[in-house]
């Protein structure tokens, strides 16, 4: 069967005085959210203290609604803060991709630009992971979690997906899609993933059971996003997990017959 996310030993957290986080946030078409997104993350990095280094690493993905251009203006105000910039919609995994690279800190958060999770809760997240996991990711469908106004079918489908991944996988996590994760820095070099798109999450949690990372559960409440829309297309993003989910089985059945 497939590692299960508690092989690795847990071990304390051994930083020094200052720690620094990484705050990665992909932007794309979210001028109308902007305002209470920065309030929160100013509000994330004051609930932090002084024992961490918050940066802000927000990359602008192809937007054509002037969000880069807004977020370059706050940034310009706010110490730590920068914006990268793709010319063009890229989707959530690459710009992952350009956030990873660019990530200075000793933790890296991957934080939603539309706060359907509450990015304040990251603190909590760091004393998670200082209880020895590799990765914290924030959980709705976990039986302590919620959600909030989010549509029915959109529920009925994370939660069948969530068995279909457990089964394959034979972890214990009950969500696979949430962005609102905190991860050390060396399991972000070591994780490999795929999809330009939104299946690029699932990608990166099934790698980590893969490769013996201890991923942590943090039950929260997701709620229903208060502007704009929602970018992900639920047919093509159906498409894409079962095609992930029908590769994976194939892989371990395979590895069983040799």
């Amino acid at each position: 069967s497939a590692p299960r996310a508690c092989e690795k030993v847990p071990r304390a957290c051994q930083w020094g005085s200052m720690t620094t986080i990484s705050l990665i946030v992909p932007c794309y078409n979210e001028r109308e959210g902007l305002p209470r997104l920065l309030a929160a993350l100013e509000e994330t990095r004051q609930r932090l203290g002084s024992a961490y280094d918050c940066e802000l690493v927000f990359v602008g993905d192809g937007s054509t609604d002037g969000t880069s251009e807004l977020l370059e203006e706050a940034c310009s105000r706010t110490d730590g803060a920068r914006v990268i910039h793709h010319g063009r919609n890229r989707g959530l995994g690459a710009a992952l991709r350009t956030g990873f690279g660019q990530a200075r800190g000793e933790l890296i958060a991957t934080v939603d630009s539309d706060c359907t999770y509450d990015p304040r809760e990251l603190a909590q997240m760091v004393r998670t992971l200082e209880q020895g996991a590799d990765i914290v990711v924030a959980s709705p469908y976990h039986p302590a979690g919620g959600v909030l106004g989010v549509p029915g079918y959109r529920r009925l489908l994370s939660r069948n997906l969530s068995r279909l991944y457990r089964w394959v996988t034979g972890s214990q996590v009950y969500t696979y899609t949430s962005l609102f994760r905190l991860y050390r820095a060396e399991a972000v070099r070591a994780l490999r993933f795929q999809s330009d798109g939104f299946l690029a999450m699932a990608e990166i949690l099934v790698d980590a059971f893969l490769q013996g990372f201890r991923v942590v559960e943090y039950p929260t409440r997701l709620a229903v996003r208060q502007w704009g829309e929602s970018k992900a297309v639920i047919l093509r993003l159906i498409r894409d997990h079962i095609g992930f989910l029908a590769w994976l089985m194939w892989k371990k059945a395979w590895g069983r017959e040799r």
